[in-house]
Parts: C-alpha cells; sequence; structure tokens
C-alpha cells in the first residue's frame, strides 16, 4: 500500500516493482508482488505496472501468483550467459529461468529480461542466448555493461564499446524483439 500511495503522489505513469530475492518465504515474494500490483490498479489504474521478479526457485504456484495479478511486463534477469552461471548465478539455473519466462509468455503477459556484458561471455554466447529467448517468445531485451561494485565481486573482463553496443542491439532487433 505504500509503494501505490508513492506511485499515486508521483503521479507515475511507469512503475518498476522488484525486491531482494525472499527464498527465505514458501512462495517466494510471490504475495508481495501481487498485493503490490493490486494495490496500484487500485490507487492508479491508468499506470502502467512491471514487475522485475526472482525465478520463485522454479515454483509455477508463485509465477501464477504474480501473473494472476495483471503486471503490463514481467520482467525476470537471465543476466548472464549459460557457461558463467556457476560463476555468476550459483543458484539459478539457466533453463529454469527461460521456462519462467516461457511459462509468463504462454499466459500473455509481455516479458522482459536483462543482461551484464563483461563478464567473460562471448558475442557467439550472447547471440545464443538472445536465440534462446526468442524462442521463448521473450520480447523486451536489456544489454547493459557489468560494472565490479567492489572487491569482492567478479572482476570486469570487458568493457564494450557504444559500436559493441548498438551492434548487439541491431542483431537483437533483427531476431524479432520488440525493445532493446
Amino acid at each position: 500500500e505504500r509503494v501505490a500511495r508513492a506511485v499515486a503522489e508521483l503521479n507515475l505513469q511507469y512503475a518498476v516493482i522488484t525486491s531482494v530475492t525472499r527464498d527465505d518465504l514458501p512462495d517466494g515474494g510471490a504475495e508481495f508482488f501481487a498485493a503490490t500490483i493490486k494495490a496500484i490498479r487500485k490507487t492508479s489504474p491508468n499506470s502502467r505496472v512491471e514487475v522485475l521478479i526472482p525465478d520463485f526457485q522454479g515454483s509455477a504456484e508463485s509465477l501464477e501468483t504474480v501473473l494472476n495479478a495483471a503486471p503490463d511486463v514481467l520482467s525476470h534477469n537471465l543476466e548472464t550467459t549459460p557457461s558463467l552461471y556457476s560463476r555468476v548465478r550459483p543458484q539459478a539455473l539457466y533453463q529454469r529461468s527461460l521456462e519462467l519466462l516461457s511459462r509468463a509468455r504462454q499466459f500473455g503477459v509481455t516479458t522482459k529480461t536483462g543482461l551484464m556484458l563483461g563478464l567473460g561471455e562471448g558475442a557467439v554466447e550472447v547471440i545464443s542466448v538472445m536465440h534462446d529467448l526468442r524462442g521463448v517468445d521473450c520480447q523486451l531485451l536489456t544489454l547493459g555493461q557489468y560494472l565490479q561494485p567492489g572487491r569482492n565481486h567478479l572482476p570486469v573482463e570487458k568493457y564494450y564499446s557504444p559500436d559493441e553496443f548498438a551492434s548487439l542491439r541491431e542483431e537483437a532487433l533483427s531476431l524479432g524483439f520488440k525493445h532493446v
């Protein structure tokens, strides 16, 4: 309700709702996402709502709880390529994330994901991930430069140039993404 009040007070036309991963809760926090979407719909019916969710450890029920609250966009970040998952996302599974995006898309909601670049992935791997995403009909993609947040985090392996980002964007658009 506080988030919904803030959306209304700020007269936001578009709100992105996310949280830390709540693996401590049986539903992974799905009910909190759903309640927040519903509260925003009540106070700001013309606002669009995007939720950036965790993978809910593969729980179809938790995902359905969020989807039944009718977000405009369901976002779940892959974050990296399959070869780097064990280093970058040791608690997650690449295929499980793709399945989440696929189920959300089959539900009829617009889907979105994001990748951090610069962790040691190759361009061929990035394009392969784009193909996997289009295979589950993911429509929106963000590509961003990874920056090392602290000494205890993975180092930057590569800084992508604006031209490289532009080239990847064109490749993604040619595959059918609606926005990159």
